[in-house]
């Protein structure tokens, strides 16, 4: 089978690469549904009675309609607006950013500081006047690596880095 044959993918179904990972997933082009595994079926098909068809219905139905969350926001000098209210020109770079978040992350994991403090004092959001607090959001209202990234967290959870066009961000879901 010729590596071609063995990526094609099923009617109705399309590949992605996911923005916060760089995972591949496939996208149901009728339901609109994505999956992380390669679909055994047309889009027209109902699902078949395999556990992991049921997996991922259950986890389409746990997805929250939208979430509440608070960020730290890292700009650099490849950010889509390399300025701030912290600073008039961001000069650090993108791996400087990186670290930042990595340490601040760090500081609220092990207590050093909280997660309200630490985006009061660095977040490059105007967030920062609110302790990062973003309010609540749909899908569609942020951009997608970021909406990625804070719909799957659960209450509670702090994410790793995420990169978008605006820097690095820390996202603490709260609801």
């Amino acid at each position: 089978m010729s590596d071609e044959e063995e990526h094609k993918l099923p009617d109705g179904w399309e590949r992605r690469k996911s923005r916060s990972t760089g995972m591949p997933y496939f996208l149901n082009r009728m339901t609109r549904e994505s999956q992380w595994d390669m679909p055994g079926a047309p889009s027209t098909s109902a699902p078949g009675p395999s556990s992991s068809s049921e997996h991922r219905k259950a986890e389409a139905a746990a997805l929250p309609r939208e979430v509440h969350c608070r960020h730290i926001l890292v700009k650099h000098e490849g950010s889509r607006r390399p300025c701030s209210w912290r600073e008039d020109k961001v000069t650090r770079s993108k791996e400087e950013a990186c670290a930042l978040a990595r340490d601040y992350r760090r500081s609220i994991i092990d207590k050093e500081k909280t997660f309200e403090e630490l985006a009061r004092i660095y977040s490059d959001c105007s967030s920062a006047m609110r302790d990062g607090d973003l309010g609540r959001f749909r899908r569609g209202q942020m951009q997608r690596p970021f909406e990625e990234a804070a719909f799957v967290l659960r209450v509670g959870q702090l994410s790793h880095p995420v990169e978008s066009d605006s820097g690095i961000h820390i996202i603490l879901r709260i609801a």
